[in-house]
């Protein structure tokens, strides 16, 4: 069950009773390819109804240590997804404009309109993870008011009301931590260094991180525990095995779209009435055939 990952609870939370090379759901890797492409499949249908309805929103936001895979996966699971009313945001180090702002704001503007998907790579929790981690919230401007002891606590507050929010406002979140182990992490940074064509997505910064990976842990570990809710649940997935990994977050889409169950909205009778004035004036116009329109539709 892909309940096996979801964390809907506060504070019941434990990195590591969370294996990140688990496979238990499904343990042959072609099987699990063939199951993904399904879910794509799915994943599509409930789109272009999600998207025609336009009853509801969704966000799905994934937070992981580096190369964990959300690049990757993004790619690969969500790429069937069609260009109109689809969005990839990613939440790199906020910009002067953006922190002159409160820290949710860059984040609300992103938010999808309903019948949209947000893709939101890093997401609002980068301020309760680098910014706890690194005590970036020291640096920043801010009023006399504010005690710097409990911010990251306010902040997990804040998220939980903000994602309350959301949900009572017809939109969903789906969030998801590619939970990779250190060693994993090393292999593909190795990969990154000794195969040309990745040497680009390393840098000097990915190998610093590494130095602070325990307090990373934790730092995931405490915002899970502090935000997750049975709205707002968060998704623990190993990320050790790629095929595993991709087939997990699949399951975990197509399971939040049945939930929504979008429907193409109903045509009234009264507009089929319209509709089949319209019909009769069309084929009229150019003296059409209906049965050769047909034809020549299967031919294109």
């Amino acid at each position: 069950m892909i309940n096996d990952y979801k964390i809907d609870s506060l504070n019941s939370f434990k990195l590591k009773d969370h294996k990140t090379d688990d496979n238990h759901l499904c343990e042959d890797k072609e099987k699990a390819l063939k199951l993904t492409k399904k879910n794509i499949d799915k994943i599509y249908e409930y789109q272009q109804k999600l998207y025609a309805e336009k009853k509801e929103g969704l966000i799905i936001a994934f937070q992981a240590m580096d190369a964990a895979g959300k690049d990757g996966t993004i790619r690969e699971v969500l790429k069937v997804l069609a260009p109109q009313g689809v969005y990839e945001k990613p939440f790199k180090a906020p910009s002067s404009t953006e922190l002159a702002h409160d820290y949710l704001w860059r984040v609300h503007k992103a938010v999808p309109e309903k019948g949209e998907i947000s893709i939101f790579n890093r997401s609002h929790y980068e301020d309760v993870l680098i910014a706890k981690v690194k005590k970036l919230y020291k640096s920043q401007n801010k009023a006399d008011r504010i005690n710097e002891d409990i911010i990251i606590e306010n902040r997990y507050e804040d998220i939980r009301n903000f994602e309350k929010y959301l949900y009572n406002n017809s939109v969903r979140i789906i969030k998801i931590f590619l939970n990779v182990s250190k060693k994993e992490q090393a292999e593909r940074f190795l990969s990154r260094i000794e195969e040309p064509e990745k040497n680009w997505k390393f840098s000097d910064s990915d190998f610093e991180e590494r130095v602070y990976w325990d307090d990373y842990q934790q730092a995931f570990e405490d915002a899970i525990n502090a935000t997750s809710t049975e709205e707002c649940p968060w998704y623990v997935v190993p990320a050790d095995r790629k095929w595993y990994m991709r087939y997990v977050v699949s399951e975990i889409v197509v399971k939040t779209l049945e939930e929504m169950n979008p429907n193409y909205p109903i045509v009234t009778k009264e507009i089929l009435e319209r509709f089949e004035g319209y019909r009769t004036k069309l084929l009229e116009e150019y003296n059409y055939d209906l049965d050769s329109i047909r034809i020549n539709k299967k031919n294109q």
